[in-house]
């Protein structure tokens, strides 16, 4: 079997676009998602980025914690966002390489938004064999791509339920409300 190297999902999330994307565009707050990301390091920009800007992002996984140096290469209000990480290390991002890109796309429905998140793994050059053995340790059995669906749909899930909870000045801003 050959080695998947994108997983995505969608869902629909009774908010305006602009709510949607002012949320996950700001890196800060997926830890308030993401079942590995708890946010980014101290220091880092918050509220919406743009194109260029770098963060560290910190993350988990059972007991196990490390960091990743990301930079954002997609920034358009209500329609997409995307980050490529590509430095990681324990306390301090500190090797080098390319190791996945995620995207979220924002797409009208109704009153709402479809909300589509995508991982790609950017372990091109890695040897399928090495990246299968690699995931199967990191994941606790699982290949990444599968372990990362998983993930997907509990962050999106997560999102939902956090998003269309009552409506604060910053949704009713957003929204054109106010």
């Amino acid at each position: 079997m050959s080695r998947v190297f994108t997983v995505s999902d969608s869902i629909i999330v009774d908010v305006a676009p602009a709510v949607a994307y002012r949320a996950v565009s700001n890196p800060s707050e997926m830890g308030r998602w993401s079942p590995e990301n708890l946010g980014t390091a101290p220091g880092a920009a918050s509220g919406p980025v743009t194109v260029g800007t770098t963060f560290v992002g910190r993350n988990k996984r059972g007991k196990f914690r490390w960091v990743t140096r990301c930079t954002v290469t997609a920034a358009e209000p209500e329609r997409a966002f995307a980050f490529r990480v590509h430095e990681i290390g324990l306390t301090r991002p500190r090797l080098r390489a390319p190791i996945a890109t995620w995207e979220y796309r924002f797409e009208p429905v109704g009153d709402g938004t479809r909300v589509t998140e995508t991982w790609t793994d950017d372990r091109r050059r890695w040897p399928d064999s090495a990246a299968g053995l690699f995931d199967r340790i990191a994941t606790a059995g699982s290949t990444f791509a599968d372990f990362q669906a998983r993930n997907i749909a509990r962050t999106l899930r997560n999102l939902k339920r956090e998003l269309e909870r009552e409506p604060g000045p910053e949704r009713e801003q957003a929204e054109g409300n106010v």
